[in-house]
């Protein structure tokens, strides 16, 4: 069964037809710091973990593979919370305390990931973390659209991402000041932060209704199962091919950002603390880039612009190949962080305004999830077996080949919804 199709995610409703509500600051704000919250552990984690995996394995493509099975975890668990996670949000009005329950379970195994010993003591507080912390991860990036309406959730995605980025500022100063002192106690720090800000966070955002209270829109619920054959059977692929090019841009950004700290060691001479911090210029960079990308992704679409970004990751990466300097790498992940930074403000928000309605958001949720998670999981692994291929001094090289096959895949969306008619409704949120 098909539902009423949807406005291309690159033809923003016109502004003559659409008066935009305004932003609710305090509830953009309080939900981005429970993301920041998530992704403080999360950045720290891709850091340095494929570091701490080194000494007992060898193969870059085995500590690949191992770095994306948080992301084949993702798959399977994500959709499935996110379904349950929009029911309870319908008859209880939050989706909270999955959030205030999954946070201290996942911090634990989290902690201990330095104190292990041996690969299997390892291998179970990695995997143990990668299971509790999916839980939560898609209910958490849920809350952005259950508290902004779709014709402004680029601009309000646009502040979430400058929290993200944030985290990924506070992984790099932790490496440069903490890891190569106590490991350890670099492990506690993002968990503690995590804790506190979404105790915080959750707190706060309990008590707020969302626009959708419970039983305003009486429907019947609908299984997980209907709601993902309605996706596969809609004539119009939209959806799909977007799922593809997420997969895509996915899996070059992990594989580079996995990669990176191990390059850093083997091919610039760095020590491990330095080579982690050589991703906080692109922090900087995305914080600096974010707010212009939101606003303009809002003017000309957002697969177009995440088409643009691509263009500027690619000069990115065959600058830092050209260039093999510890400098030059730095100013590559900048550039490549402003690149990336035009679909992360644009994938997730470009499915949600393609959801056939306000009450399975969860579940697009757990659909970007499946398309993330999974192209994070096998970049790495297409990156490390490449670099075992052609060496480490090829990395930046091999990583622009991967982007090139997700530029190809954007420009065909971007191209196919251009030839689209341009008064197609706008999905109903």
């Amino acid at each position: 069964m098909n539902h009423p199709a949807a406005a291309p995610a690159d033809t923003p409703p016109s502004p003559e037809t659409v008066v935009r509500p305004r932003l609710d600051r305090r509830a953009v704000f309080l939900v981005a710091i429970a993301i920041f919250a998530q992704e403080s552990v999360w950045n720290f984690y891709d850091a340095q973990v494929p570091a701490s995996l080194a000494p007992y394995i060898s193969s870059a493509g085995v500590i690949g593979l191992i770095m994306g099975l948080d992301n084949i975890f993702g798959v399977v668990l994500q959709p499935w919370m996110g379904h349950l996670a929009d029911r309870y949000r319908q008859r209880h009005g939050s989706r909270i305390p999955f959030i205030l329950v999954g946070a201290p379970l996942a911090a634990v195994p989290f902690v201990l990931i330095p104190w292990t010993t041996s690969l299997p003591g390892l291998l179970v507080c990695v995997i143990s973390f990668a299971l509790l912390a999916n839980s939560f991860k898609g209910i958490t990036e849920t809350l952005l659209p259950d508290h902004v309406p779709a014709v402004i959730r680029s601009r309000a995605n646009g502040f979430i991402k400058i929290a993200v980025s944030l985290t990924i500022a506070v992984s790099a100063v932790i490496s440069l000041l903490v890891v190569d002192r106590s490991l350890k106690l670099a492990f506690a720090i993002p968990a503690a932060l995590m804790l506190v800000a979404f105790f915080t966070a959750g707190v706060l955002l309990h008590r707020r209704r969302t626009p959708a209270a419970p039983g305003a829109n009486p429907a019947p619920e609908r299984t997980l199962r209907q709601i993902l054959l309605e996706l596969v059977r809609d004539r119009d692929r939209s959806r799909l091919v977007l799922m593809l090019g997420i997969f895509c841009f996915a899996g070059t950004w992990s594989a580079m950002r996995v990669m990176l700290t191990p390059y850093g060691t083997e091919v610039l001479g760095m020590s491990r603390g330095a080579a982690g911090g050589i991703a906080l210029p692109g922090s900087v960079a995305f914080v600096l880039a974010a707010l212009p990308i939101a606003y303009l992704s809002d003017r000309i679409g957002q697969v177009r612009m995440i088409t643009f970004g691509i263009t500027v990751f690619i000069v990115g990466l065959l600058v830092g190949f050209a260039v093999r300097t510890p400098l030059a790498t730095t100013i590559t992940v900048a550039i490549c962080s402003i690149g990336y930074a035009t679909f992360s403000i644009n994938a997730a928000v470009a499915l949600w305004n393609l959801a056939p309605s306000g009450r399975v958001l969860g579940v697009y949720t757990g659909l970007y999830t499946v398309a993330q998670s999974t192209g994070s999981a096998a970049g790495p692994a297409l990156l490390g077996f490449a670099i075992d291929f052609t060496g480490w001094p090829f990395m930046l090289l091999d990583a622009a080949a991967l982007a090139a096959i997700t530029f190809a895949v954007f420009a065909g969306l971007a191209a196919r919804n251009r030839r689209r008619t341009n008064d197609i409704p706008e999905g109903r949120h």
